[in-house]
């Protein structure tokens, strides 16, 4: 059972995405503070808390379930740069950026949710 959350790479990830979510996210329109603004950052954070609150559980089983609340707060970050996007809060490098970063925090965090998964 993993018990030191930050040490893992697939957190430290997550929280690499979550600095670049809040640095890009400042400069949405002010309309969208308690909108899109808001919602991305939680999203984003919950990615985080989620691999790190599954640390804290007493079996494998449990992180597992975590890992997965963090996959699903993933898509709904990839959901929302994509939103960002087309309502031209984000420009195209970095969209991309972003976009990257979330498809290799994606695949990172599906090879971890097997290997956990097959630890029992």
């Amino acid at each position: 059972m993993v018990k030191d959350f930050k040490g893992l790479d697939v957190w430290r990830l997550s929280i690499d995405l979550a600095k670049k979510i809040y640095l890009v996210s400042g400069n949405f329109p002010d309309a969208e503070k308690y909108g899109l603004t808001s919602q991305i950052r939680r999203a984003v954070v919950s990615v985080a808390s989620n691999i790190a609150e599954g640390c804290g559980r007493s079996t494998n089983k449990d992180f597992v379930l975590f890992l997965h609340h963090a996959m699903g707060s993933l898509k709904e970050v990839e959901c929302q740069i994509f939103l960002a996007k087309e309502l031209g809060f984000l420009c195209e490098e970095y969209f991309n950026d972003l976009s990257n970063s979330v498809l290799a925090l994606e695949r990172k965090l599906s090879g971890f949710i097997e290997y956990v998964r097959k630890l029992g």
